[in-house]
């Protein structure tokens, strides 16, 4: 585990920043994905991944906060709306991402005429 954390930055977090939370983070809160997120006395935020770093793991709210864009730390048990949809990483290259449907050129149909 401890080589795991030395030598590979895409394993949860670097060396470095493994330091700068023990020594430096405040602990602020976690998300539904077992993210953890820390502030510093300078206001610097950051995440640390509860698994492989992948940045669209961060939910909307804490994107926010994590950007200074709130100062309030987000609660998971805020009301959401009905047709809000609960929050999915990047499923880019995986069997979920999203495939079009092939149209053939002679489905297409035409809402004008050609010039002749």
């Amino acid at each position: 585990m401890i080589f795991k954390i030395i030598f590979t930055w895409w394993n949860r977090q670097t060396f470095g920043t493994f330091l700068k939370t023990l020594f430096f983070g405040k602990f602020m809160g976690s998300d539904d994905y077992g993210n953890k997120y820390y502030r510093s006395k300078n206001d610097e935020r950051w995440v640390v991944y509860a698994k492989n770093i992948e940045a669209t793991k961060i939910t909307s709210d804490w994107y926010l906060w994590i950007h200074h864009t709130i100062d309030k730390i987000p609660e998971n048990k805020e009301k959401k709306y009905q047709w809000q949809k609960k929050h999915l990483e990047n499923q880019t290259g995986t069997n979920n991402s999203f495939k079009p449907v092939k149209i053939k050129k002679n489905e297409i149909k035409k809402k004008y005429e050609t010039w002749k």
